[in-house]
């Protein structure tokens, strides 16, 4: 006799297998991120296909089997209609989910992280998806236990003058121009991006709603992010 398991998710991820059926990711508010098998999806008679499809929340029901996790019920909750008539913020949603499958392991709930996600299908249609793109990542990494040190030199530990901030990967933080010296993996940063996540690790969205932020400032938000991303890849192996 199999248990049956019912919980709300974000449908991040689909892949299909052999003739008929899916694979899907979901990150769940019960059990945190699952691989989920769903048995004949692809026909059109499939009684899943209805609560489905990837950036949707529905109300999934699972067994867990010998080797996997079967969908036996779906039932769309919201699809998010709005969101999905835009291709950048449809970009945004597969960054997003990307990030997320890369760096949480399977079946370990986590209320922040779900929170956050439905923190940030909520603010898409209200301020520049990139913003909220990095929004995610920072607070992410924050419950993740990534959290930089943006005020203080992670060496040094005195306080930060504008004009010569390094990022320092190893120091999970930002590093003076004096200390920036004895570590040739450190990488010159954008005082404005450095305020910026300061701001975004406050969760200050009135702020981050006013804000003008120009090209330049997003593309060192970019680097700065790509490159503390992949300093972690690294740590986790």
């Amino acid at each position: 006799m199999f248990n049956h398991y019912r919980t709300l998710g974000f449908i991040l991820k689909k892949n299909d297998r052999g003739e008929a059926d899916r694979v899907f990711t979901i990150y769940t508010e019960d059990f945190g991120k699952l691989e989920l098998l769903a048995k004949g999806e692809r026909k059109i008679t499939s009684k899943l296909r209805g609560g489905l499809e990837v950036f949707f929340l529905s109300e999934i029901e699972f067994i867990q089997g010998k080797n996997y996790k079967t969908l036996t019920d779906s039932i769309l909750i919201d699809n998010f209609k709005n969101l999905r008539k835009d291709l950048k913020i449809l970009g945004i949603l597969y960054k997003i989910s990307e990030v997320l499958d890369i760096l949480v392991k399977e079946a370990e709930p986590d209320e922040k992280i779900w929170n956050l996600l439905k923190e940030i299908f909520n603010k898409l249609n209200d301020i520049k998806p990139e913003i909220v793109y990095y929004y995610f990542f920072w607070n992410f990494l924050s419950f993740l236990g990534y959290q930089p040190e943006l005020h203080t030199c992670s060496l040094c530990q005195k306080k930060l003058s504008p004009e010569s901030i390094y990022f320092n990967p190893k120091e999970m933080g930002l590093t003076c121009g004096q200390c920036d010296k004895l570590n040739e993996s450190a990488k010159r940063v954008d005082v404005d991006a450095v305020k910026i996540i300061r701001i975004i690790l406050k969760k200050d969205w009135p702020t981050l709603k006013k804000l003008k932020i120009e090209k330049e400032e997003l593309k060192s938000l970019k680097t700065i992010s790509q490159y503390y991303l992949s300093s972690i890849l690294e740590r986790v192996g």
